[in-house]
């Protein structure tokens, strides 16, 4: 029997090959003593708490999930409902705005008008566009055969009021023909100066020059227009003055009062981070492509050169080509030649900011970038016309990048952070610029005292070989040298230091200052002040040409040898669109009334002088009558019984001959 068992539990090579059953060789003892002292079984048992845990956790993260589900299934849906509840939230908190005061809730009223206008305008144009222009065929086929005849009768119209309307507008003030004439001048001189007379596109030319009239007329002379853009202007040195906040914690307030550096320049900082955060939400896009849609409609030119100019408007010439970097390497010499002019006729955003906290008018800056885009088009097809086949030609529109930061805060960080250099790059140039400049003045001064010419600086020969062309552009003669200076300054060295020295003119004449001090002038008039600020807003200085071939060609390399052969001819055509801004300037200004003088005198107590001040003492100065040592007035004065005490009043603070009395 025990042989028999043992010959049952023997080990074979079968059962070597197949594993044994010998329960001597059974693990299921060992596990027991594993389990007892923590073995791996125990780590199962771990496992399946985990798991345990892990099913509990999905259980109650499923309605999470099954309303994220429902949100991705019914996004639309969805979205309609969250825009439809921030419509009803904003209607209601517009209605309260306007029932609580309608005159505060002004500009609340007309912001909400545009957007809604545009929203409308862009659902009407997807749902009902291709119908309307179906409807409308008839009518456009009718237009089109009429239109050969059609366009001289317009024109011929066009022509006969705007010489009808300049005849009674310069008969109350003839000096506004000397603007005329420099605008007429300016424009054939860049004719003379156009590469293929015979190509040139005179739709874009006169659209360009018409839209630039009308932006102007708009600006300048009418009420509404006035009022927005001089808006405008305070909401911008409102919205500029929180860098105070930021500048002031870093510096402390003593700095930014009296540090230019740090006074100004924080300022690029703070608008160069929300141009970032625009650009990152689209804002900026949006607003340069509806900019550039009514360009390219009205002067026939291709999608990338006007997207380029008209992103001029808000940034600067390096980086509006980066909205159609992707088109460069395709665009002809012409488009090439007017994204240059573009960047070379205005003036970015940050560095505007910059100029207001100056001093110089906001409305006026806003107003010359703006009326610079349809005349730098023009200018552009006028000196450069188109002689090549354009790949963009009817292409209705190209795709703009909206950046490629992940949230609005790396936005606005990335924003900060691009303009230090920008901020560095203006300072080094300013210490740079303005050195230069007095070692030039002081070796012209050398030369000058050696065949005994006193006092011969840059300035100086700048006022007198540009002299003539500041008195075209509008400035009175004796207004003409310091203009035609800092045309020069402008021209030569840069922008900024130009700016900052007409400030420095127009504080002088705000503060009530003489004008003449000795044999030199201490500020210039309203008019002259105007047409500099117009003539001085745009990037178009010998040192710029450096920064526009290297922008370009780090872009597209392969074209470097496009690009310099028509950043002089883009120069040049920059330059003289300024001048033309200014031109229209000088035409439309409207001097500013000072008002009653009588009244003026009666409530100010003379402590300190302003330019109503200068005025109405120059209008009381001019009034009285000295003979014999007897003093008398003449027209509205005489009837004033303070005029004796108002005229001592005026001769403690000028001179006059009166006041020898």
């Amino acid at each position: 029997k025990e042989l028999l068992e043992m010959e049952g539990n023997q080990i074979t090579l079968d059962s070597l090959d197949k594993g044994t059953d010998n329960p001597a060789f059974s693990l299921e003892g060992e596990n027991r003593h594993y389990e007892e002292c923590g073995g791996p079984h125990s780590e199962n048992q771990e496992g399946r708490r985990e798991g345990r845990f892990s099913s509990y956790c999905r259980k109650a993260l499923q309605p999470a999930s099954k309303a994220q589900h429902f949100c991705k299934a019914h996004a639309k849906v969805v979205r309609r409902v969250l825009l439809g509840l921030l419509a009803v939230a904003y209607l209601c908190y517009f209605i309260a705005a306007c029932y609580l005061n309608f005159q505060r809730a002004l500009a609340l009223v007309v912001i909400t008008a545009v957007i809604v206008f545009f929203i409308c305008w862009e659902l009407f144009q997807k749902h009902f566009g291709a119908k309307v222009l179906l409807l409308l065929r008839p009518v456009g086929k009718c237009f089109q055969k009429a239109w050969p005849w059609l366009k001289w009768v317009l024109w011929v119209a066009l022509l006969a009021g705007l010489i009808v309307w300049l005849v009674l507008d310069t008969g109350r003030n003839p000096e506004q023909l000397i603007s005329l004439a420099g605008f007429s001048v300016l424009v054939l001189f860049l004719f003379a100066c156009s590469k293929h007379h015979g190509a040139v596109s005179w739709r874009a030319v006169i659209w360009g020059l018409g839209l630039e009239f009308l932006l102007g007329l708009f600006v300048l002379r009418t009420t509404p227009g006035n009022q927005a853009f001089q808006w405008l202007g305070d909401q911008v040195q409102y919205f500029l003055g929180y860098t105070t906040a930021g500048s002031s914690f870093v510096f402390g307030n003593t700095l930014i009062e009296d540090i230019f550096a740090f006074q100004s320049l924080p300022i690029i900082v703070f608008f160069s981070c929300v141009m970032s955060i625009l650009y990152y939400l689209g804002v900026m896009q949006w607003i340069i492509l509806k900019i550039s849609w009514v360009l390219q409609i009205s002067m026939g030119t291709t999608a990338t050169e006007t997207l380029s100019v008209a992103g001029n408007i808000f940034v600067g010439q390096t980086e509006a080509p980066l909205l159609i970097r992707p088109y460069l390497a395709d665009m002809t010499l012409s488009e090439i030649h007017a994204v240059m002019t573009g960047g070379f006729s205005t003036i970015a955003g940050s560095v505007m900011g910059a100029y207001i906290s100056f001093g110089i008018d906001a409305g006026s800056l806003i107003a010359a970038s703006v009326m610079a885009a349809p005349c730098a088009l023009a200018m552009a097809k006028l000196v450069y016309p188109e002689v090549e086949e354009s790949k963009f030609k009817g292409k209705a529109s190209v795709r703009i990048s909206r950046g490629e930061e992940q949230n609005i805060l790396e936005a606005a960080s990335n924003g900060a952070a691009n303009s230090v250099g920008l901020v560095a790059n203006i300072a080094a140039n300013l210490i740079a610029f303005l050195a230069v400049l007095e070692f030039i003045n002081a070796a012209l001064r050398w030369f000058g005292e050696m065949v005994d010419i006193e006092g011969l600086t840059f300035q100086v020969i700048c006022s007198y070989v540009l002299m003539p062309l500041a008195f075209l552009m509008g400035a009175d003669w004796a207004d003409s040298p310091i203009v035609a200076e800092l045309l020069g300054i402008k021209i030569f060295l840069n922008e900024f230091v130009a700016y900052q020295q007409l400030s420095t003119y127009k504080k002088n004449r705000l503060m009530g200052l003489e004008e003449w001090d000795g044999s030199r002038k201490q500020w210039i008039s309203e008019r002259a002040e105007s047409i500099t600020t117009f003539a001085l807003c745009g990037f178009a200085n010998l040192s710029s040409i450096g920064i526009m071939l290297g922008g370009l060609s780090s872009m597209v390399p392969e074209r470097k040898g496009d690009f310099a052969s028509v950043v002089l001819r883009a120069l040049l055509t920059g330059m003289c669109v300024s001048m033309l801004n200014a031109c229209l300037a000088g035409l439309l200004h409207v001097p500013t009334e000072v008002g009653d003088c009588a009244v003026f005198f009666g409530n100010t107590n003379f402590s300190s002088t302003s330019y109503t001040m200068y005025t109405c003492c120059k209008q009381l100065f001019a009034s009285s009558v000295l003979q014999n040592g007897t003093l008398s007035f003449m027209g509205s004065w005489a009837d004033q019984s303070d005029s004796e005490q108002w005229l001592k009043e005026c001769c403690a603070h000028y001179n006059h001959t009166s006041c020898a009395w």
